[in-house]
């Protein structure tokens, strides 16, 4: 990992899993604001605490901006060590570093911290009742983060996707393909939320702690703003209703190809390892009011991504 080490260099903003979905627009995203580093897993390894020390101590960034997390829902029933390892004390590590080296943190959670058995979006004092393994080691991360003392943010989202990388959309749209039949489940209500739309919020983020203020005031700034945000796609649907929509809009596309038919069943016909909540909906009113930042209708979204994947 080559870092700058002139003093002249602009400020640093670590982003961790820069090659997955979000990491890869936040590295885009940010790289008008500062010298972006990113390094690769072997690099720094999320799973190791002293690894993840290491790096920050050579970088020393100014903000360190972390969507990377152990993400294998199903899995991480059987690897919940490597999952708290990831998602936890490597949060828990960030947050010790950054508070040092009065670095500010923007992190990234989700839904899945909640247990999906209420009737109305969740806000963000709503209490957290994870049912899996996954869900329980985000929420710890979060609060490994908010006691550590360093500034931060934490920005709750739900069912990520984009044009790129793995994501339920590019799954749907390869088996549509292949397939006769696919059956999505439609009892989960939640919203898809673009990665782009993450990391140009973020840039908002940093931008608006940055502007017009010196070094110093603008971890003042952030910490004034700090705590949890929801950050999800604007809107409500399904998985069942996001696939016939993309199918939909994708049929507009390439009139001539044949897609898949889409069954709508239930959670109990799809078992898998893990729960999932029923509901995920986010209420993002916090975002829009205090940080100026209203997250795009997932039907706009949608439309965006589908034109940037090749046909």
């Amino acid at each position: 990992m080559a870092v700058n080490t002139d003093s002249t260099v602009r400020e640093r903003i670590l982003v961790t899993g820069g090659t997955g979905q979000v990491g890869s627009e936040l590295v885009k995203a940010l790289a008008l604001l500062g010298d972006v580093v990113a390094p690769g897993r072997d690099e720094m390894d999320l799973a190791n605490a002293e690894s993840v020390r290491a790096v920050i101590r050579t970088v020393q960034p100014r903000w360190i901006v972390n969507p990377a997390a152990y993400t294998a829902v199903d899995k991480a029933e059987s690897e919940p060590e490597l999952a708290f390892a990831i998602n936890a004390e490597a949060v828990r590590t960030i947050g010790e570093e950054a508070l040092r080296i009065s670095a500010g943190v923007i992190h990234f959670s989700t839904d899945y911290v909640f247990d999906g058995t209420g009737s109305v979006p969740y806000i963000e004092t709503d209490a957290a009742a994870p049912v899996s393994v996954y869900g329980a080691s985000k929420l710890a991360g979060e609060r490994a983060l908010a006691q550590s003392g360093a500034a931060h943010m934490i920005f709750r989202t739900s069912w990520v996707y984009g044009a790129r990388g793995k994501n339920f959309l590019l799954t749907i749209l390869k088996l549509a393909r292949e397939r006769e039949t696919l059956r999505v489940v439609a009892d989960q209500h939640g919203a898809p939320t673009w990665s782009r739309d993450l990391a140009e919020m973020t840039a908002h983020v940093i931008r608006q702690c940055e502007d017009g203020s010196d070094q110093n005031r603008q971890l003042e700034v952030f910490a004034d703003r700090s705590g949890v945000y929801h950050a999800a796609g604007a809107g409500e649907t399904t998985w069942y209703e996001f696939a016939v929509e993309a199918l939909r809009l994708q049929k507009e596309r390439e009139p001539g190809q044949k897609f898949a038919a889409i069954e709508a069943i239930s959670t109990t016909q799809y078992p898998t390892p893990a729960r999932r909540p029923a509901n995920s909906r986010l209420d993002c009113r916090k975002l829009k009011d205090r940080l100026g930042w209203q997250m795009m209708d997932w039907h706009e979204s949608l439309r965006k991504v589908l034109a940037e994947i090749p046909q």
